[in-house]
C-alpha cells in the first residue's frame, strides 16, 4: 500500500482520515523523500541529503486544493507538529517496550515451567518415600510372622509346651494381621451383644410372667428354668395353663387367606376373629381405646403423630399381616412395630418374645416395659382420632 501511494504520489482522503498524526507525518516525510529522489534523478542536482531543506529539518509538500491552487504545508514548523527526531525516538521507545514485555512474558513462562517441574518432582519423591516406608513396614511384619511361625514349628518338633490350639492362639492373637485383629474384635462385640440381648429378653419375660400380663413364653425361652432362690426372689406365679383361644365367631364358612389382599378381607377378618377377642376395646368396658385406629397407612399414622411429643403412639390395623402395627413417635422421627395376631396371642414380630392374651394386655405391659432394650421405646401418650367419623368406623 505504501509503495502504491509513493508511486502515485496520491492518497485517498478517506484513507488519510483514518491515520493518526504521527502516521500522517511519516507518510508525508516518505512522499517528500520520493519527490526529492525523483527531482534529483531528473535534474542531476545535489542529493537531497545535502540540500538546505534537509539541514533545516523542514520539508515542503505541494498539494492542490479545491480551487486548483498549490497548497503548501511545511512539516515541522507548525506548533502542533512533532520533529522527525522525536517521532523516531518515540517509535524506538515503543519497540523497546514491546520487546521488553515479550522477554518478560517468556521469562515468566520459563520460571512457571521450572516451578511446575520442581513441584512434580517433589510429589513424586514424597510418593516414593511413602511407598518405601509402607513396603518396609510390611516386610518387617512378614519377617516377624515368619520368624514366629518357624519358632512355633521348632517347638512343635521338640514336643515342649506348645500345643496345636495354643500355637493357633499365638499366631492369631499375639501377632495377628490387622484385618484379623479387627475381625476378632467384631466377633467378640457381636457375641457380647447377643448374650446381652438374650439376658434382656429373659428378664422381660420373667417380669411379664410375674405381672401376669403374658400368655406364656415364646419358643426361644422354652426349657429355661430358675433355681428355688431365684423363684423366691422374683415371686413368680406361673399360670397353671395358658388361656384358651376364643371362638372366631358364629360364621364358620369364612376362611382366612394366607395373607391380606384387600381392605374388605381385612374388615371381614377383624369382625370374625378380632371383635370376639375385644381387640381395640378398653379393659372391662365397651369403649374403644383412644390409641386404636382403623386401616390407615404408615404415612397417615406419621401425620397424626407429627406434632406429638416423644412417647406418643397409636395402634392401626395392618395391611401386610394378620395383625396390627404400633406407630411410635421418637425424638428423631418415627418407628413402626408389627404385632402378630394370627394365632391365639398377640406379640411383636422379631423384637419381643412375650405373648399376650389380648391387644390391651400388650399395650398396658409396654407402658411399664420398653419395647426394645437397645431403643428404649416406652409408650406414654395415646394419639386419638382426628376425623369424624373415626377412621375405625368401617370395622364396627
Amino acid at each position: 500500500m505504501l509503495q502504491q501511494i509513493l508511486h502515485d504520489m496520491y492518497i485517498d482522503p478517506e484513507l488519510l482520515a483514518e491515520l493518526n498524526e504521527e502516521q500522517k507525518h511519516i507518510l508525508f516525510y516518505k512522499m517528500r523523500e520520493e519527490q526529492i529522489r525523483r527531482w534529483t534523478e531528473r535534474e542531476g542536482k545535489t542529493p537531497w541529503e545535502e540540500t538546505p531543506l534537509r539541514r533545516k529539518k523542514s520539508f515542503a509538500l505541494w498539494l492542490h486544493g479545491n480551487d486548483g491552487e498549490v497548497w503548501v504545508w511545511i512539516m515541522g514548523e507548525a506548533p502542533e507538529d512533532k520533529p522527525y527526531e522525536q517521532i523516531s525516538e518515540e517509535l524506538m521507545a515503543e519497540r523497546a517496550r514491546q520487546q521488553a514485555q515479550k522477554e518478560a512474558e517468556e521469562l515468566w513462562k520459563q520460571k512457571e515451567a521450572e516451578i511446575t517441574k520442581k513441584f512434580r518432582d517433589a510429589m513424586a519423591k514424597e510418593k516414593a518415600r511413602i511407598l518405601a516406608e509402607k513396603w518396609k513396614i510390611e516386610t518387617e511384619d512378614r519377617k516377624a510372622a515368619k520368624l514366629m511361625e518357624e519358632k512355633i514349628q521348632e517347638e512343635f518338633q521338640d514336643g515342649e509346651r506348645w500345643k496345636g490350639e495354643e500355637a493357633i492362639y499365638v499366631l492369631n492373637y499375639l501377632f495377628p494381621i490387622p484385618a484379623v485383629r479387627r475381625s476378632k474384635a467384631a466377633d467378640e462385640e457381636r457375641s457380647h451383644r447377643a448374650r446381652w440381648a438374650r439376658d434382656e429378653y429373659r428378664r422381660q419375660s420373667l417380669r411379664a410372667i410375674q405381672k401376669g400380663k403374658v400368655a406364656g413364653l415364646s419358643n426361644l425361652f422354652q426349657g429355661t428354668s430358675l433355681s428355688n432362690d431365684q423363684e423366691t426372689k422374683l415371686n413368680i406365679h406361673t399360670p397353671s395353663s395358658p388361656p384358651q383361644p376364643m371362638a372366631a365367631g358364629p360364621d364358620k364358612a369364612w376362611e382366612r387367606p394366607a395373607r391380606p389382599f384387600s381392605r374388605q378381607v381385612i374388615i371381614c377378618w377383624f369382625k370374625e376373629e378380632q371383635l370376639p377377642r375385644r381387640a381395640g376395646f378398653e379393659r372391662n368396658t365397651n369403649s374403644i381405646a383412644p390409641w386404636f385406629h382403623g386401616i390407615i397407612s404408615r404415612q397417615e399414622a406419621e401425620e397424626l403423630l407429627m406434632n406429638k411429643s416423644e412417647g406418643a403412639f397409636l395402634v392401626r390395623v395392618s395391611e401386610k399381616i394378620w395383625g396390627y402395627a404400633l406407630s411410635y413417635r421418637q425424638q428423631s422421627g418415627f418407628k413402626h412395630f408389627l404385632v402378630d395376631a394370627s394365632g391365639d396371642f398377640y406379640s411383636f414380630l422379631g423384637v419381643d418374645p412375650n405373648r399376650h392374651a389380648t391387644l390391651t394386655d400388650l399395650i398396658d405391659f409396654h407402658k411399664e416395659e420398653v419395647i426394645t432394650a437397645s431403643g428404649g421405646e416406652m409408650i406414654l401418650e395415646p394419639c386419638g382420632q382426628m376425623k369424624n367419623p373415626p377412621d375405625y368406623s368401617p370395622l364396627f
